[in-house]
């Protein structure tokens, strides 16, 4: 690949995962990496190999400074991997004066809308926010049972309620996770984040249950992307879950093969919700 991409790195593995792949198909790599949010060792992992990637710290709210430092570094096309804690979003927000110009475009202060007026003025300034998952296709979910346990008659039904939950709070941009039991909702998912609402769950309601987890209506996929890793195994193991959906093609599942073995190790089946057929017009006569 020729240019450099910009990559705005988060929390967790995601932009590890995500330098990797960038590097492994021919980029060059700049690192804009959030205060309080991005692992240190991202710098580490930017330095090591052939080709070391720039690593600039930025605090949340500093997009001045990261279009000029797109704009110095040569990237036209960025990548946000890496969740930033809703919570920071909101109350850790110190917006310089291009992110307050931003915050004066929104309609709504929701994370979706913030960030989509982000790639807006990224685009102004020559910057195409890619989706973060174009690197990673082999850690997306496929249709179907991907465990070698299939989900029992009462774990079946208790995934078909919790999609229709879970699609409602997601189209109400609350939350991605709902946690189920004999198709009552347990525990729903808002800024704590899965492995917490997983916890919750557990302890309201013990073991049994099942965990749903969706896309958003409409999902875009350059951020906000639903995630689980090992990490979201054991919390299951830990509270007694037994069952995980994730939707087909829009997710990531870090480690995927670890998760997957680890989870037939616990008798955890993990199923990925097939995408609804698109409907096709009917010939009117």
């Amino acid at each position: 690949m020729d240019g450099t991409l910009g990559l705005i790195a988060g929390n967790g593995r995601f932009p590890f995962l995500v330098l990797e792949a960038a590097r492994s198909v021919g980029y060059r790599v700049a690192i804009a990496a959030i205060k309080g949010e991005a692992d240190p060792s991202i710098e580490a992992a930017a330095a090591a190999g052939s080709s070391p990637a720039p690593v600039h710290w930025l605090a949340l709210g500093q997009l001045g400074a990261l279009l000029k430092m797109f704009e110095a570094e040569g990237v036209t096309r960025a990548v946000m991997a890496g969740q930033v804690k809703h919570a920071s979003i909101f109350s850790g927000l110190l917006p310089d004066l291009t992110a307050m110009a931003v915050l004066t475009r929104l309609r709504s202060r929701n994370t979706d809308a913030l960030i989509a007026a982000v790639a807006e003025v990224m685009r102004e300034h020559g910057v195409e926010l890619i989706d973060s998952t174009s690197l990673l296709t082999p850690l997306l979910p496929t249709a179907g049972v991907m465990t070698r346990r299939s989900p029992r008659p009462g774990e079946r039904q208790d995934l078909e309620f919790g999609y229709r939950m879970a699609d409602a709070i997601a189209g109400l941009d609350i939350g991605q996770t709902v946690v189920v039991k004999a198709q009552a909702v347990v525990a729903v998912e808002a800024m704590e984040g899965t492995d917490a609402t997983i916890a919750r769950a557990g302890h309201l309601a013990g073991a049994g249950c099942a965990v749903v987890k969706v896309a958003k209506p409409g999902q875009d996929m350059r951020f906000d992307v639903p995630v689980v890793g090992v990490p979201t195994i054991e919390a299951m193991h830990h509270a007694g879950a037994t069952v995980l959906s994730v939707d087909e093609g829009q997710a990531l599942m870090f480690d995927r093969e670890h998760l997957l073995a680890r989870a037939d190790a616990l008798g955890i089946a993990v199923v990925g919700r097939a995408r609804p057929a698109k409907k096709t017009e009917q010939a009117t006569s």
